[in-house]
């Protein structure tokens, strides 16, 4: 059994902590979350570099990023080693895929290929960070695939132990009532990139089969970065090589020596080769900077080609259908889609939290550069009025926290009625559910009474909606409700400026 260390325990309390603020960070009753898994993406300096080029300014929602990467300058790559959830799994997971010393398969500049176009495209406007990034790809696994699985096993499990409980079934509502409300997710949501996220997941977990924290040392973007900044560090392992009669920190070090150099930008700071050292040589301390025996990029070519490469990927990605731009709903109080795509991390916390299931990841109806991040589908689910939550839990501010007052005049799209399939039009039947539904005071959707002949000829009043523009918001509960079957009557679309509803209008002044 392997002794835990002080590193270890920090991992393991990080990655309880993870958990943790990922299971708070939901509708447990409460109009505000206290505590989110936001954390961790304010403290990740891999979102920090992505949202300074993208956006050109600094928000002080990343001020944690900026003190973990003034650390990282001091004490090297720590966070890879004492905090990162992702790499805490690696280090589990390792244990059962591989059973063999550290063996370096693959080698090569890929990890800087992968970092320097992102941070590129960045530059570019079009921030693609969060699709690599660590934190990122663990919230996702959980977000759309693992944690939903999980809430419908236990509900599945719980309504086949009440058929076998018979009578005695009431005896298990108090643990349920328990589990429910601290432990399970609000809703039965399924999501689109459900298994992809997953199998996203799997797939660096599978890598540790090849070679130790495969994923860390060779591709994991936040984890290059951190190096490259950990080059710097006075916080070093010393010596810096393998000691040429023992070399048993090769076999110990999950990451860092390459043949018998340790590779200072790959050292997480674990510290097991110090502590298991036989002659007590090892040790890390601070000691004066010194020139590395490798530059800082292996190659020159690597950061010209990335350069260039960024702004391809930029140029490709950019390209949407006017179908899907039509249809493309983003959450309340993002009126600008190009500064959306400049900050928004794709971690997908703002649809966890959704109340009425109405924000899902984005596929290719966004475009390329809009993978992963979050549309409204309103015939699935729609804007709660009062309900101010994706705000909250973003974590760079790419969806505004605003106040309910404010949120409720912020305008996602403008309700279209079909008149080829809206009830009173298409089929001569009175239908007022959308107009009963509209949330806004003095109702976006109303209707006005004609005489008209029905599908038998027959005159008969019919009550025909319209929609007041000025006051609908597109918070899509029309849609969402609207009875006909398959495409509803009536849909929200998105407008060229998302300018927010006037205020005399809000209160209910007629237009």
């Amino acid at each position: 059994m392997r002794k835990l260390t002080v590193a270890r325990v920090s991992q393991l309390l990080f990655l309880l902590l993870f958990l943790f603020l990922f299971v708070l960070t939901e509708y447990r009753g409460k109009d505000e979350i206290s505590f989110a898994v936001n954390s961790f993406f304010r403290g990740n300096p891999l979102v920090l570099a992505a949202y300074v080029l993208a956006a050109k300014s600094f928000t002080w929602l990343l001020l944690p990023a900026v003190l973990v990467l003034f650390s990282t300058l001091l004490l090297g790559r720590f966070f890879c080693g004492w905090i990162c959830p992702l790499g805490t799994l690696l280090d589990l997971a390792a244990k059962r895929i591989r059973k063999t010393a550290p063996v370096r398969y693959f080698k090569g500049n890929f990890k800087y290929w992968l970092l320097f176009p992102l941070l590129s495209a960045s530059l570019f406007n079009i921030n693609l960070a969060g699709i690599f990034d660590p934190i990122a790809v663990l919230t996702r696994a959980l977000t759309f695939f693992f944690y939903p699985l999980l809430g419908d096993t236990i509900r599945q499990g719980w309504v086949g132990l009440y058929g076998i409980m018979g009578d005695k079934r009431d005896v298990l509502a108090p643990a349920y009532g328990i589990v429910r409300d601290y432990l399970l997710p609000f809703r039965e949501t399924f999501y689109p990139l459900a298994f992809m996220s997953a199998l996203f997941l799997l797939v660096i977990l599978f890598l540790e089969r090849y070679e130790t924290r495969n994923w860390c040392r060779n591709i994991c973007p936040l984890g290059t970065l951190l190096g490259l900044a950990g080059r710097f560090s006075l916080f070093k392992r010393i010596p810096d090589r393998l000691c040429p009669d023992c070399q048993a920190c090769g076999q110990l070090c999950p990451t860092a020596f390459d043949r018998e150099i340790l590779q200072q930008q790959d050292c997480i700071r674990c510290m097991e080769c110090s502590l298991k050292c036989t002659f007590s040589r090892a040790a890390f301390r601070f000691a004066p900077l010194a020139a590395d025996r490798q530059p800082y990029f292996p190659e020159r070519r690597i950061f010209i080609g990335s350069l260039l490469s960024g702004f391809l990927l930029v140029r490709l990605f950019r390209f949407r259908t006017p179908d899907a731009q039509a249809r493309l709903l983003r959450p309340p109080g993002v009126r600008d889609e190009e500064e959306f795509l400049k900050t928004c991390v794709r971690c997908g916390e703002c649809m966890k939290v959704c109340l009425k299931n109405a924000l899902y990841p984005a596929v290719l109806n966004a475009g390329a550069a809009g993978v992963f991040t979050p549309v409204m589908i309103p015939r699935l689910g729609y804007c709660e009025y009062n309900c101010t939550l994706c705000g909250q839990v973003c974590p760079t501010g790419a969806i505004p926290n605003l106040p309910p007052q404010q949120k409720r005049m912020e305008v996602i799209g403008k309700a279209v009625l079909d008149k080829n399939r809206c009830l009173p039009f298409a089929k001569k039947t009175n239908c007022i559910v959308c107009e009963e539904h509209c949330p806004i005071p003095k109702k976006a959707i109303r209707f006005e009474e004609v005489m008209e002949a029905d599908m038998s000829g027959k005159q008969v009043s019919l009550k025909k909606p319209y929609v007041v523009d000025e006051l609908c918001n597109g918070c899509g509960i029309c849609e969402y409700i609207c009875p006909v079957d398959g495409k509803a009557g009536i849909e929200i679309t998105a407008t060229g400026e998302r300018t927010p509803l006037e205020n005399g209008y809000f209160q209910g002044a007629e237009p």
